[in-house]
């Protein structure tokens, strides 16, 4: 096991070494439309408003000594399956970390979606995040920890939280009831389930309900073989026009008109 680890490790520093070596800042890109992305949104290092507040949350998380049961429904998640797990520790290991979750809330300001719809809610800092940077949207977040998805709901009641709905169970049987509800899909964001196949599913769901402004969002798109896989298998689909590779997260959009272009962006 301690070998077969280490060899993952492995694969995932040459991973990130081969991005960072093939990867551009703003001044590489030669389209507007990412150019102005990568200026405005991903490299703007500004303090925004929501930020000290859920990352005083996130504190309250780390130093939480309570024990809950997690449950994995074969998510491939961060946490182990059916164990008990300290809430701190979980919050220390499995929350995105602060520049990814502000990053995430940069990305849906830009965007101004009426629908937003987190696969992966895990203890509720990335949901707070997204909730506050589009307060006018309807908030779907999906969990498969029951126990998990309580934690969260306390996470929204002190951050003021009340209008985001959370459903909890397999995201094969709550995903496609929100996506069926909803005339167009605005913001997506994959997490809580890092396996090829679901990762495919859950684009191939979303498609009927794209349209030009729709971002989705992938997660840990290195994180496995099957992460990658499935992540060229995304960029390559004909109605994809644009991506964006960040390395821990990778965005998509469906611009008609658009020369379609991969992009691999340094942050």
């Amino acid at each position: 096991m301690h070998i077969f680890t280490a060899m993952l490790n492995l694969r995932f520093a040459k991973d990130y070494l081969l991005h960072r070596l093939r990867a551009k800042n703003r001044h590489g890109v030669h389209s507007p439309f990412v150019y102005r992305l990568v200026d405005n949104v991903i490299y703007d290092f500004a303090p925004k408003k929501v930020y000290p507040e859920a990352e005083a949350l996130r504190k309250q998380l780390i130093i939480d000594n309570r024990m809950i049961t997690i449950t994995d429904l074969g998510a491939g998640s961060h946490v182990n399956n059916n164990r008990q797990k300290r809430i701190g520790d979980i919050a220390r290991n499995a929350l995105k970390p602060p520049r990814l979750a502000q990053l995430l809330h940069r990305l849906a300001a830009e965007m101004t979606p009426r629908n937003i719809i987190e696969l992966g809610t895990c203890l509720g800092i990335t949901t707070v995040y997204l909730q506050n940077a589009a307060p006018g949207a309807k908030v779907y977040t999906l969990e498969g920890c029951p126990e998990t998805a309580k934690i969260a709901t306390e996470t929204f009641k002190k951050a003021g939280i009340n209008d985001t709905t959370l459903l909890t169970g397999n995201f094969d049987d709550t995903l496609p009831g929100v996506i069926n509800n909803l005339t167009e899909l605005d913001f997506v964001f994959v997490d809580g389930n890092h396996q090829k196949d679901a990762t495919l599913k859950y684009f191939e769901w979303c498609l009927p309900k794209v349209h030009e402004n729709t971002m989705l969002i992938f997660d840990d798109i290195y994180w496995s073989e099957g992460m990658k896989q499935a992540w060229n298998e995304i960029k390559a689909h004909p109605q994809v026009t644009v991506t964006v590779d960040l390395f821990w997260i990778g965005l998509v959009f469906f611009r008609p008109g658009q020369v379609k272009e991969d992009f691999l962006i340094k942050i």
